[in-house]
């Protein structure tokens, strides 16, 4: 009997053992792949800053005074923190809740729409990239006074 031959194709790279000095660097990650661990990042980030976002919310509403100096911290800093430090965490704080709430509408509408394709799914995430990153730099230029 003879055996028909599979069509030829390239052969793909085994890993078995990643060597993460001389694989990791080539290897490209796809749009979703970036999207998912930065909603993870994002995820964490707040997570991890809940003390100064409380801080915030408590020191914005307890009286004229504290307004006073939570607005004076942005602009002279608290303490040995510089302003400029504060405003930077800030913002990486709206990164966070623009990039978490837009990739999850984004992971909402791929499970009611049944998009699950790759095609679908790379420019959904493309388009997570572009609007989190293009919200946060307009907020961002508000927060440090541009506009």
């Amino acid at each position: 009997m003879s055996e028909l031959a599979p069509p030829s194709r390239p052969q793909r790279p085994e890993f078995r053992n990643i060597n993460a000095l001389r694989d990791l660097p080539s290897y490209r990650l796809p749009p979703a792949g970036w999207v998912s661990i930065l909603h993870r990042v994002s995820g964490a980030l707040m997570f991890l800053l809940l003390p100064f976002i409380l801080w915030m919310f408590d020191t914005s509403l307890s009286s004229e005074y504290s307004y006073a100096r939570f607005s004076a911290a942005f602009g002279v800093g608290l303490g040995f923190v510089p302003g400029w430090f504060v405003k930077l965490v800030a913002l990486a704080l709206i990164w966070a809740y623009l990039h978490h709430i837009i990739a999850g509408l984004r992971h909402l509408w791929m499970d009611v729409a049944h998009a699950v394709s790759k095609e679908s799914g790379r420019k959904s995430a493309i388009v997570t990239l572009v609007l989190s990153l293009g919200l946060t730099f307009v907020l961002g230029a508000k927060l440090f006074g541009r506009y």
